[in-house]
């Protein structure tokens, strides 16, 4: 079959199906790289400080409608509710955030937010604290993000393993709001400033380009296979070609050879 495929006829063809499967792979990677629709320009909203009682309430589950949002709140911060989570990073760097419950005024119920007041690289922040809830009036400016999932595990107040609204309810006994606000300059010695920025918009995917790209690279693979095919062909009429020329030549070879002579007839016998 390699003979065959070695026809110049062949190689032309070769080189004109490379070329038609050249060009459907262009054509499903151009596909490929218009499924991803340009994600929407970030929302400057969520850039505008808004009072947090009148964006957002507790006891309510968090939407996308509000979450991102920078809010501004007072409140004073609840006495032995500060707690260290831990495998949090800054600058590569892996540490604790400090988060302490911070009893917003006005909220119903007397809810509180939790609130990361920084990063420390050590969770012995508590320890060498003398004061960690000062009881006085702070002021709060931050980004309010959604609750992290709870985590199986015992609670250790200086090694926490999310931020989970949902367990801190149990762990402080208060009305809590379902998400947590990164405070924008932390006002406590000893804390790096934790600065969230806003979260890019998600890259809608359009699945009729990823579907056309696939198909481009099927009929990429079609067409080598066609001229495979024609080439297999080919070889299979010579093939049957040759079995007829061969069945031919053995037949005008046999009708060539002469007949054999009739036997000879008994001569009478002499007493005949």
């Amino acid at each position: 079959m390699l003979r065959t495929a070695l026809k110049p006829k062949w190689i032309v063809s070769l080189l004109l199906a490379l070329a038609v499967a050249t060009g459907f792979v262009l054509l499903s990677q151009w596909q490929f790289e218009r499924s991803a629709d340009e994600a929407a320009p970030v929302s400057t909203a969520t850039e505008t400080v808004v009072p947090l009682t009148k964006h957002f309430e507790p006891n309510q589950e968090m939407f996308g409608t509000v979450v991102d949002q920078l809010v501004e709140f007072t409140g004073t911060y609840v006495e032995g509710s500060t707690i260290l989570v831990k495998d949090r990073l800054n600058n590569g760097q892996k540490g604790y955030w400090v988060v302490t419950a911070v009893a917003v005024d006005g909220a119903p119920d007397d809810a509180v937010m939790p609130v990361v007041r920084g990063w420390s690289a050590t969770n012995d922040w508590l320890a060498k604290t003398a004061d960690p809830e000062p009881q006085s009036t702070v002021t709060v400016e931050g980004r309010l993000l959604p609750p992290e999932a709870p985590v199986d595990e015992h609670v250790d107040t200086s090694n926490v393993g999310a931020l989970s609204p949902a367990q801190l309810t149990n762990l402080w006994d208060r009305v809590t709001y379902s998400g947590f606000v990164t405070q924008n300059q932390s006002s406590t010695e000893g804390l790096a400033s934790v600065v969230v920025g806003p979260q890019p918009a998600e890259t809608p995917i359009n699945w009729l380009n990823i579907f056309y790209g696939v198909e481009w690279v099927v009929f990429a693979g079609f067409a080598i296979f066609m001229w495979w095919r024609l080439v297999a062909d080919d070889y299979r009429r010579q093939q049957e070609d040759a079995l007829d020329l061969a069945a031919w030549q053995a037949e005008q070879a046999q009708q060539a050879q002469p007949t054999d002579l009739a036997p000879t007839q008994d001569r009478p016998s002499a007493k005949e």
